[in-house]
């Protein structure tokens, strides 16, 4: 890939998360303003001291506006992004970007959903006019990502009650994690037993294989990194930023065959490039990675490098990815026990990377983390986009 990246030069000194749930109190209005007012009390300083905002948001709201009447901003710019599920993640990007290019000293990234008020029990959006080949957008989500369990089991000769057993790992062990979270949708430990008895939604996936639908916000304030020491003594250094938009040939490809994500192969390679990761197993303190569903987070292991292709099922089952193993995958829930308000996500990601890599994390602080992951995918097997970032508490050279 092309893009030269931006290691060490920006840094978040700033970061807020409302609690995420079904919160049936809360306008977006108000969900904007409380992220916010968080962000910017964490770092000291003043909503009129933000430069420029970019906010992301699938279907909460259109155009800058539905920030700045909230906020009150006389006449800055907003920006309003939309990326699918990487939308959170890609108001970030784009406002890393500004403040690396000298536009801006101090620029703003939030994001925002309100899914419950909908009345709908997933997600409400009408797909665009095409021309009928991109068959997979008729399945819903649930169905798409069902798809991949079977694969995998057929690719690699896994046994399905080996992998039935590996994805309620998957959920078992965001739950714990989610449980020790006082902003988390559900706070609450599952056990293997109830998660394997649930109700099936599509394919072999039950309720408690899938991410929960929920509302929520989240902000992050970026400045240039010869600068963070003057908001605080913590800050925390963006590494890289890669995003990969796929062809959506899946659908149509016979070679396609359901057991990876090629964009996050791409995107991940790209932010590897920029960090200067070589082993991401060994240079990662922990991960947030996009677990929509019980298998997505299986073949994401591999896609991300954390293991070796058909090995991530095994992995998942020994642990290696419990807050305690030996790569801690989604500490905070995930989107399965945190919950996923679409705009929202990707910051809520990084918003767990601030507090592990400041020792802020409460009940689920790791010990002595250096550098994190996030990952935010949106779309479906076979064609999506894909958003890696890696960032860290110290500038200069990865550790290990």
């Amino acid at each position: 890939m092309s893009s030269n990246g931006i290691a060490d030069k920006v840094a978040i000194v700033g970061m807020g998360c409302t609690e995420f749930g079904e919160l049936w109190d809360s306008s977006t209005d108000d969900l904007l303003l409380d992220a916010v007012g968080e962000c910017l009390s964490s770092a000291g300083i003043g909503r009129d001291d933000v430069d420029a905002f970019w906010l992301g948001t699938l279907g909460s709201g259109q155009s800058g506006l539905t920030l700045s009447r909230p906020l009150g901003l006389d006449y800055k710019p907003v920006t309003r992004v939309e990326n699918y599920c990487a939308t959170g993640s890609e108001s970030f990007r784009n406002a890393c970007y500004a403040v690396a290019s000298g536009a801006y000293d101090r620029v703003m990234a939030v994001g925002v959903e309100k899914l419950k008020d909908s009345g709908f029990s997933g997600l409400l959006r009408a797909d665009p006019p095409a021309d009928g080949t991109a068959a997979e957008l008729s399945l819903t989500a649930p169905a798409a990502f069902s798809l991949l369990d079977p694969a995998y089991c057929a690719k690699y000769g896994v046994d399905p009650t080996q992998m039935r057993a590996a994805m309620t790992h998957v959920a078992w062990k965001n739950h714990v994690n989610g449980a020790r979270n006082p902003k988390a949708q559900f706070r609450s430990e599952v056990s293997k037993e109830k998660i394997e008895a649930a109700p099936r939604v599509a394919g072999r996936l039950g309720i408690f294989d899938c991410s929960g639908v929920s509302d929520g916000a989240a902000a992050a304030l970026i400045v240039r990194a010869e600068d963070a020491y003057d908001y605080t003594d913590r800050p925390i250094f963006v590494k890289a930023l890669a995003l990969a938009s796929g062809p959506m040939r899946g659908g149509l490809d016979p070679a396609y065959d359901f057991t990876s994500f090629p964009e996050v192969l791409a995107s991940a390679r790209d932010a590897y490039r920029q960090a200067g990761i070589t082993d991401p197993a060994a240079q990662l303190s922990f991960a947030e990675v996009h677990d929509c569903f019980t298998p997505t987070e299986i073949v994401l292991m591999e896609d991300l490098g954390f293991t070796a292709a058909g090995q991530a099922w095994k992995d998942m089952l020994a642990g290696d990815f419990d807050a305690d193993g030996r790569l801690p995958v989604n500490v905070d829930g995930g989107l399965k026990s945190f919950g996923h308000p679409v705009g929202a996500s990707g910051l809520r990601m990084l918003y767990e990377a601030w507090l592990q890599l400041r020792g802020e994390a409460g009940a689920r602080q790791l010990a002595d983390p250096h550098t994190a992951l996030t990952h935010n995918l949106g779309g479906r097997p076979g064609g999506c986009v894909s958003f890696v970032s890696v960032v860290g508490n110290e500038p200069g050279v990865l550790i290990g």
